[in-house]
C-alpha cells in the first residue's frame, strides 16, 4: 500500500482560501471524468503521426509512433501533454450527464474540482470554459499524486467525503491518505473502462453520471436511516 501523500503548499494555499463548510463533499476530477480527454487525445496523436499502443491507462510507453510502433520516452510524453493542453483545454467537450449530475448533487453535497492540470496557464482557461458549460464550482490544480490534497480537504468536514477519479495512481493515493473516503472511479472512453479492473478500495467503477448521481445520492439517503 503506498505511504500517504503530503499535500503541496500551493495546493494548500487554495484549499486554505476555500469558505468553511459543514456539508459533504465531493472532490471530482476533470479530465476523463467531466470533460472529455482521451478522445481529444487522441485525435492529436493521429495529427502528429502518433497513436496509443494500447488501451491501457499509462502514457509512458503506451503512445508511440504509427509508422514504427516506437513508444516515446517519459521526457517526450511530457512534453506533448504540455503541448496538447496548451492547444485543446479552451475546447475539450463535456461528457454527457456530468452537469446535471453535479448541479442536482450540490443540492446536498459541496462539489470541489481537484485537476492535475500541466501550466498554471491553462487554470484560467479552465474554469472559463467549465463556467461556459454551467459548472461554477471552484477549481483547485494540483501536481502529483492526489491523496495529499484531498486529506486537506476533507480536514475539519464531516462525512462521507466522495472522491471521483479516473485514474488509478490517485485512488491508490487517496486509500493511503484518506481510506475512509468513498471513491468513485470514472472513465468516461468505454475502451479504457472495460481494460480496467475495479480495486478493492474502489467503491464503484463507472463511465455513466447516471448511475454516479444514484450511487452518492444513496449515500446520504443510507446516512439517513441508519
Amino acid at each position: 500500500m503506498p505511504e500517504p501523500t503530503p499535500v503541496l503548499p500551493e495546493v494548500l494555499s487554495q484549499i486554505r482560501a476555500l469558505p468553511a463548510s459543514g456539508r459533504p463533499l465531493i472532490i471530482c476530477d476533470v479530465d476523463e471524468v467531466i470533460l472529455h480527454l482521451t478522445t481529444h487525445l487522441e485525435d492529436y496523436l493521429h495529427s502528429n503521426g502518433l497513436m496509443f499502443l494500447k488501451f491501457e491507462y499509462r502514457l509512458t510507453g503506451n503512445i508511440g509512433s504509427k509508422k514504427t510502433g516506437t513508444s516515446l520516452n517519459a521526457t517526450e510524453v511530457k512534453q506533448l501533454l504540455m503541448s496538447f493542453f496548451d492547444e485543446v483545454s479552451p475546447h475539450q467537450d463535456l461528457v454527457p450527464g456530468a452537469d446535471t449530475a453535479l448541479h442536482s448533487l450540490s443540492d446536498d453535497w459541496d462539489v470541489v474540482l481537484l485537476t492535475n492540470l500541466p501550466g498554471a496557464h491553462n487554470k484560467p482557461v479552465r474554469e472559463n470554459l467549465l463556467a461556459a458549460k454551467g459548472l461554477n464550482y471552484p477549481v483547485l490544480t494540483n501536481s502529483g499524486p492526489k491523496g495529499g490534497a484531498v486529506a486537506a480537504l476533507a480536514s475539519g468536514r464531516p462525512s462521507p467525503v466522495v472522491f471521483i477519479d479516473d485514474s488509478p495512481t490517485n485512488h491508490n493515493s487517496v486509500n493511503a491518505s484518506l481510506p475512509s473516503s468513498i471513491q468513485i472511479q470514472f472513465i468516461a472512453d468505454p475502451r479504457f473502462l472495460t481494460s480496467m479492473t475495479r480495486a478493492q478500495h474502489v467503491d464503484l467503477l463507472t463511465g455513466d453520471w447516471q448511475e454516479t448521481e444514484t450511487f452518492i445520492s444513496s449515500i446520504l439517503s443510507a446516512a439517513k436511516t441508519s
